[in-house]
């Protein structure tokens, strides 16, 4: 028979990642590909212990139906940390459990985005908001990203031009670069937006993991009124609980409840009591400083690899915080080449070419450094600076 599928399953790019995470777990690969946290530093025993308690305690509620909105505890720890990480006077009616901030990216572009409105977002972009906005059919205006943030003019331009529906950005350590805004950078942002019908999606899933332990004032704090801000327990805790959140001005979120019902009517609640009462009974701060400690440590370890290893020509981000490098290739030499030769070398990277909506980007690749040991780390960038040099 003929499948008649949507026509909007027709603006889906092209997926690079089942042949990426084919290649990626062949014995014997050093991946620097996925967007993986280290897995030594999930707190098995102690979700484990939170699990058997929970079961204990509240067993037949816990796995009962719940509300959209999600577990209110949870919510009222989220907004609890918003006021007292960032100052922002958030309560938990304007917190929304989701399956993951990945989630938020689809729900935000259902309820927001009609086929060919405008929304911008940085370039290069985040893969998973590219593909989760694209089944709208949306058209996707992109503004460089430079080491400071959005370049200003050509953000202050497309705001002229295009009445956007949002602008979609990751202002804390940038997938896939690495880059943070500067807070001089989020004002001139929230002052461009100001006064105009166009919200701020802040992508926040990378804000606790800043090696100096520092918090960032996000634009939210700046624009309460136009800022979408969303947020996820997979990078801190466990990304297979599948829990983020989205904070957002009480009519944005009222639509997004309503398409949230309608897709899968709650979250995992049984998962949500879990992580509250984790959260509840263990230091998180302690926990994300260990863990933000420990990947400086691969960061620095990488950069300081690149930089001895590779030709002058070849340049990368430094992060401040977060799990990705953005490397730029030395002229002529492709990332798609450097992919499939890496594997054969045995090291697996993240050709920059799907991070790219309107095109480019085979002159860089990302690199993670959150879910290798050291050693690996030493050993895949030996073996990636060979491809390099075997390219050059």
């Amino acid at each position: 028979m003929e499948y008649r599928f949507a026509r909007r399953m027709g603006c889906l790019p092209p997926s690079f990642l089942g042949e990426l995470f084919r290649v990626s777990s062949q014995p014997g690969v050093i991946s620097f590909a996925g967007g993986l946290p280290g897995t030594e530093h999930i707190d098995v025993e102690g979700i484990a212990r939170a699990s058997r308690e929970v079961m204990e305690e509240e067993g037949g509620s816990a796995l009962q139906y719940s509300t959209t909105e999600g577990y209110l505890p949870l919510r009222e720890y989220i907004a609890d940390r918003y006021r007292t990480r960032l100052g922002i006077p958030a309560s938990a009616d304007e917190i929304q459990i989701v399956n993951g901030s990945q989630q938020c990216l689809d729900l935000v572009a259902k309820i927001l985005v009609d086929p060919g409105d405008p929304v911008g977002m940085e370039r290069p972009g985040y893969l998973g908001a590219i593909e989760a906005f694209s089944l709208y059919e949306p058209v996707i205006h992109t503004v460089p990203l430079t080491d400071a943030g959005p370049d200003p003019e050509i953000f202050s331009d497309l705001l002229a031009r295009e009445p956007l529906k949002f602008f979609y950005g990751i202002p804390n350590s940038q997938n896939p670069s690495g880059r943070t805004y500067t807070q001089e950078c989020r004002k001139m942002i929230a002052e461009l937006l100001d006064g105009t019908d166009t919200l701020f999606y802040e992508d926040d899933a990378f804000g606790e993991l800043f090696f100096d332990g520092k918090p960032r004032l996000p634009v939210k704090r700046f624009l309460p009124e136009q800022g979408i801000m969303s947020g996820s327990f997979s990078k801190i805790v466990a990304p297979g609980m599948r829990i983020g959140w989205i904070s957002a001005p009480g009519p944005v979120l009222a639509r997004f409840n309503a398409a949230k019902q309608a897709s899968d009517l709650h979250s995992n609640f049984f998962c949500q009591v879990i992580l509250h009462h984790y959260l509840a009974t263990h230091d998180l701060d302690s926990h994300v400083r260990a863990v933000s400690r420990v990947y400086g440590e691969h960061c620095r370890l990488m950069c300081e690899l690149l930089d001895d290893l590779m030709p002058p020509a070849m340049t990368h981000t430094n992060p401040e915080g977060g799990m990705f490098l953005l490397c730029t290739l030395p002229p002529g030499i492709s990332s798609m080449k450097v992919f499939s030769e890496g594997v054969k070398e045995g090291v697996a990277i993240l050709p920059g070419v799907p991070f790219y909506v309107d095109g480019g980007g085979d002159d860089t690749i990302r690199l993670n450094f959150s879910n290798a040991s050291p050693e690996a780390i030493k050993e895949g960038v030996t073996r990636l600076a060979r491809v390099i040099s075997r390219l050059s």
